[in-house]
């Protein structure tokens, strides 16, 4: 597929990268097909992420799989389940160590092409505020991260705001139960509907 290796290709970011405290080089994880019937919109890939180019490929993945109730096979089968951050590499880390934000010019040069690329998509999981933000617009997600996932309903059954899976917000979670008592077994009932239907 021409786009898929186009995007494996870019360096549009190599010297921004270069200027990073990880001074790393541009690895762009490319994890679709044009057949996917799911869509996991998340942010950039990881540090772990960019050296074993699998996307999720960290303690943040296994919450994921488990939020979704998919195992490994099932989660990486690229012809079924399309893995499209905002940023497709590693935006490495500031002087503190932290994740830098994903790039925009990442998004603003290949989001449009790879959603028009994924004519088949029933269902899409959005992973964190910027996915929300492109793929929800602006004007839906005032408010922040956990207002947009509160309203999840307004969004459901075909899109389902979700909160990073990161180690970080384990205190989000305890603090608010009802992402995991109503709010899963939505997203998981759905998601199983889309993957054994024809």
């Amino acid at each position: 597929m021409a786009l898929t290796d186009d995007i494996s290709a870019c360096r549009l970011c190599a010297e921004d990268f270069a200027r990073t405290a990880t001074a790393h080089v541009p690895r762009p994880v490319v994890w679709f097909r044009p057949s996917a019937r799911v869509l996991i919109a998340g942010q950039a890939p990881g540090a772990r992420v960019h050296e074993s180019g699998r996307p999720f490929t960290d303690p943040s993945g296994d919450r994921l799989r488990d939020w979704l109730g998919l195992d490994p096979q099932g989660f990486y089968d690229r012809e079924t389940v399309a893995i499209v951050p905002m940023a497709f590499c590693f935006p490495g880390y500031d002087a503190k160590g932290s994740d830098l934000p994903p790039p925009k010019r990442c998004a603003a040069h290949w989001h449009a092409r790879v959603m028009a690329g994924l004519p088949n998509v029933r269902i899409l999981f959005l992973v964190g505020g910027y996915a929300h933000r492109w793929h929800l617009g602006a004007s839906a997600v005032k408010g922040g991260v956990t207002e947009t996932v509160k309203r999840w309903r307004d969004h459901a059954p075909r899109v389902f705001p979700l909160p990073h899976p990161s180690w970080r917000n384990t205190g989000w979670l305890k603090r608010n139960p009802w992402f995991e008592a109503e709010l899963l077994p939505e997203a998981r009932a759905r998601l199983a509907e889309v993957l054994t239907s024809d």
